[in-house]
């Protein structure tokens, strides 16, 4: 089997679904640790940082597992759990907004002590890759949540118009507005970084 091959890995997908939504429990953990990086990895760039994306992805697989026997197979099992996980990180940012702040020191020590270091970081200096990509946390989070999980969506996610305006439920055309503003807000935040 070609390790490329996406249409191999849905074929995977709903084998394990299938196999989950009959009781077959070491399915449902495959198929739950095959998606866990991926989902995780959206959640963290939601929300902005790892303890709000550990909760985000803990309930985004709560509501999955929970959520499976009504999967009906209309849409990739991907694209569905990933409207999930982008659906966990919006209530865990409302439930953020509820919360008592800390120190905004606090959290941004806190993110780069604890954050592991991305897949393809090997060789590159510890230090730049961190602060790279807290410059891209901190820029993301000056984003309105529409225009923050529409980027994410298409540029961590690696998800296409079509399925991001399913994940979404939005328009195609207003995915592609949404990413181009988000992009253009992304790229003049970063320009004024020093």
């Amino acid at each position: 089997m070609n390790g490329s091959n996406l249409s191999g890995k849905g074929t995977d997908d709903a084998r394990l679904v299938a196999a989950a939504q009959g009781g077959d429990r070491a399915a449902l953990d495959r198929l739950l640790r095959q998606h866990y990086d991926r989902l995780y990895a959206v959640c963290r760039r939601l929300t902005g940082n790892d303890a709000d994306a550990a909760d985000a992805t803990q309930e985004a697989l709560l509501a999955i597992v929970r959520g499976l026997r009504n999967f009906d197979g209309r849409a990739k099992f991907a694209t569905w759990s990933y409207r999930v996980a982008m659906n966990a990180s919006l209530d865990e940012l409302r439930r953020r907004r509820r919360r008592p702040q800390t120190g905004i020191g606090d959290d941004i020590g806190t993110a780069l002590e604890s954050r592991p270091s991305a897949p393809g970081d090997v060789g590159a200096d510890p230090a730049t890759t961190v602060t790279a990509s807290a410059d891209i946390d901190a820029a993301l989070a000056t984003l309105s949540p529409e225009y923050r999980a529409a980027v994410v969506l298409r540029d961590l996610a690696g998800l296409d118009y079509a399925e991001i305006a399913e994940v979404l439920d939005i328009p195609p055309g207003t995915v592609r507005s949404r990413i181009a503003r988000g992009r253009a807000a992304l790229a003049d935040v970063l320009r004024r970084e020093p």
